[in-house]
């Protein structure tokens, strides 16, 4: 019998539960895979609480892993029994040896990048692509301001932004993580907790503000991040660290200069097959050239996800971290 995390209950780290379970088998259209990694997202935190409702309980959390494929079921194309795979996004249910996925969800891990990287990259990486080609098209000349670059999705941010010739500001929240950021591609690390970073983005853009700004924090820094932009520039709210945003007055956005803000999704900007190898190939291509580069900064037993999830919600985290069955 496989074992997986398992949720009875919404609420704080002790709900996840180390129990048995039976993936069961494949049906049509559907694969078992055998993880050998499973990605470590804020989102999971947002199902455990409740934020983010699974879609029953009990329930198994996670929206990240990579593994082989183990078994398929009837009218599987896209993968065979063997494969090395790696998929982001719904459904959830990550935090298992073994789990049932729809083949269409996954995709075929390249030989030069192992199923642990695989695990690291796939939620984050492909976040980071929708982030830098879809909400925003980021190019050559262009400053971005990139909140919480010493997380996953900030490290991989400020490499891929400065491949593509942007000047990259980024808000940390020590010393240390102001080094990781800038070995990372960050030009300008803004330590939040010491400067007023509205200020400091003044001053290095002389006062004309930055092109996008990309804000997974949330509720501390919405306001003071539209405070950042240009006139005409692009606020991207893509999550909610510090909590949820109160409702805005669309008034403020024409008031600050004719802003415009999105709240995107990975789900939406990868619905379609299509879109999503698109989104995987292009980050590949980036890890493969070396542009970008994954690393893993935190393992964990799949076992200890408790602790993982406290060391994440305390930011005692930095880059990506894994959970890995053993």
């Amino acid at each position: 019998m496989s074992k997986a995390i398992i949720m009875h209950e919404t609420g704080g780290p002790e709900v996840l539960r180390w129990e048995e379970y039976d993936p069961g088998k494949p049906g049509p259209g559907e694969v078992l895979i055998r993880h050998e990694a499973v990605g470590l997202n804020y989102i999971d935190i947002y199902h455990r609480s409740g934020l983010y409702p699974l879609p029953s309980l009990p329930g198994i959390p996670g929206m990240e892993g990579a593994g082989i494929v183990e078994t398929i079921g009837d009218s599987v194309t896209e993968v065979s029994v063997g494969d090395r795979v790696a998929y982001a996004g719904l459904p959830p249910g990550a935090y298992a040896e073994a789990r049932i996925m729809p083949a269409h969800r996954l995709v075929k891990l390249p030989d030069s990048i192992s199923t642990r990287q695989g695990a690291a990259m796939m939620l984050q990486g492909m976040t980071a692509r929708y982030l830098l080609h879809g909400c925003y098209q980021v190019k050559s000349g262009d400053t971005i301001l990139i909140q919480a670059a010493g997380g996953g999705v900030g490290l991989i941010v400020c490499q891929w932004a400065k491949h593509l010739g942007a000047a990259v500001i980024g808000t940390v929240g020590s010393p240390e993580k102001a080094e990781l950021a800038q070995n990372h591609g960050c030009h300008y690390p803004v330590l939040y907790r010491e400067e007023d970073f509205v200020e400091r983005v003044k001053e290095i853009t002389q006062g004309k503000g930055v092109d996008v700004v990309y804000d997974s924090v949330g509720q501390t820094t919405f306001m003071k991040s539209l405070d950042c932009l240009r006139p005409l520039g692009m606020m991207v709210s893509f999550g909610q660290s510090s909590g949820p945003v109160p409702p805005v007055d669309l008034g403020i956005l024409s008031a600050k200069g004719s802003l415009f803000l999105t709240r995107p999704s990975l789900m939406a900007y990868t619905a379609k097959r299509e879109d999503l190898l698109a989104h995987a190939r292009d980050l590949f291509e980036v890890v493969e050239k070396g542009a970008v580069k994954i690393e893993i900064r935190q393992s964990y037993s799949l076992a200890e996800a408790v602790q993982a999830h406290r060391d994440l919600e305390a930011r005692k985290t930095t880059g990506s971290s894994i959970l890995i069955p053993e």
